[in-house]
C-alpha cells in the first residue's frame, strides 16, 4: 500500500511532501516521544502525532518513515513544511484524535 492510498482511505489532507506519495507504507507508529519515536520507528511506517517542529522531519528521515500524520488539526511548522518537501517525506493532517487514526490505519492495513 502507498501514502496515497491511505490518504484516500482515511480523508487525509495533504500538508506538504506532495513528491513522496508513492511511498511504500509498511506500518504506523503513534506517539508524541520523539526518543521514543527514534528509537521503535520502522523504516516505511507511517508516524502518528501532534509535534508539529523541524524535529520532526529530523527524526522521519533518520528513520525513513514514509510519511507523517499530523492529527486533532495541527498544521506543521514552515520549516518542518519545507523539509518535508526537500525529503519527500509527506505531512498529512486531520481533525481526528490519534486514537481513531491509529485504530484506521491498523484496521487498513490488515484488512
Amino acid at each position: 500500500m502507498q501514502v496515497k492510498d491511505i490518504i484516500s482511505a482515511l480523508g487525509l489532507t495533504v500538508l506538504s511532501g506532495n513528491n513522496g506519495l508513492s511511498r511504500e507504507v509498511t506500518g504506523g507508529y503513534a506517539s508524541d516521544l520523539l526518543s521514543d519515536v527514534m528509537g521503535n520507528c520502522e523504516s516505511g511506517q507511517v508516524w502518528i502525532t501532534v509535534q508539529t517542529h523541524k524535529n520532526v522531519m529530523a527524526i522521519a528521515s533518520l528513520r525513513e518513515l514514509a510519511a507523517i500524520i499530523l492529527v486533532k488539526g495541527n498544521k506543521p511548522e514552515p520549516e518542518t513544511a519545507e523539509k518535508s518537501e526537500e525529503e519527500g517525506i509527506p505531512i498529512l493532517g486531520t481533525d481526528l484524535p490519534t486514537f481513531t487514526v491509529a485504530g484506521q490505519l491498523y484496521q487498513l492495513l490488515h484488512s
